[in-house]
């Protein structure tokens, strides 16, 4: 898409961006991806692409300092007739370790979907430096936030991602809040391990399996999902903060009934 002028004082004048990709389960594909990453590129590139055509050719004055790219007709609010039927679970991806954002998100996929409380929330925390091994100090400021989630009734659970038996187990003694589940990639070792296994059976932990990559968006991707969406706009200061992935289940028969991400990111203004 050509950036008209309106388009790129909007996008210039913004800080903040939040995009809903609404139900994937409603989109018709011209294309099957070959991966959650690539999937999420394609809907941030389709959504964005569709708001910006939307965009009035005379922007009022005052523009938004935070743009919320939402297609109406994609999203659907969950009807409290219908919540007692639906698992509503999330899975938090966090680009920076900015521990407001766990709370920012949850709000954010609460108001999206129309719910006050998330039956599942797991976190994946930010990938490390190369050479660096994930400890409890790491997960300890993440976990807290996630508690207080607990804490507010804005989650019924919470639980991990790709803790090996150790990481588990020290996070489970420390916790207020114990994880509910912990997700495995099958990827990395095709075998849930015994260790794990007899741990998580021990202390009912519910082992989940997933083939994410460990950084299921970069900020470069995102920068490239936004320029290919609109040329000519500079996106090197636009950096992602996080992405939450939800799934809705209807409970009696098994099936999703919605899936979709909503997704957040910040320019530097600096």
């Amino acid at each position: 898409m050509e950036v008209g002028s309106h388009v790129k004082l909007f996008l210039d004048h913004a800080t903040t961006l939040k995009l809903h990709t609404g139900n994937l389960v409603n989109r018709c594909r011209l294309k099957c991806p070959s991966s959650a990453s690539e999937e999420l590129q394609d809907c941030i590139r389709a959504t964005l692409s569709e708001w910006l055509a939307m965009l009035p050719k005379t922007p009022e004055i005052d523009l938004p300092g935070a743009l919320d790219c939402t297609i109406p007709q994609n999203t659907e609010l969950i009807t409290p007739e219908e919540r007692e039927e639906l698992r509503v679970s999330v899975k938090l991806f966090l680009a920076e370790s900015n521990c407001s954002s766990i709370k920012n998100a949850v709000d954010l996929a609460c108001v999206s979907l129309g719910v006050s409380q998330l039956d599942s929330v797991i976190i994946a925390p930010p990938v490390l430096p190369e050479g660096e091994t994930l400890t409890l100090a790491h997960l300890q400021p993440l976990w807290a936030k996630l508690e207080e989630v607990v804490q507010n009734q804005k989650a019924a659970s919470i639980g991990t991602s790709d803790l090996d038996k150790t990481q588990l187990e020290e996070l489970y003694n420390w916790a207020q809040v114990k994880p509910s589940s912990n997700q495995v990639n099958l990827a990395s070792c095709c075998v849930m391990p015994p260790d794990l296994t007899a741990f998580a059976k021990e202390f009912d932990i519910q082992l989940l399996t997933h083939n994410d990559s460990k950084e299921l968006l970069s900020s470069a991707d995102f920068q490239e999902a936004m320029q290919e969406s609109c040329k000519d706009l500079q996106v090197a200061d636009w950096r992602l903060e996080w992405v939450l992935r939800y799934s809705i289940i209807v409970k009696s028969r098994g099936i999703i009934k919605a899936k979709g991400y909503l997704v957040h990111a910040q320019k530097n203004t600096i």
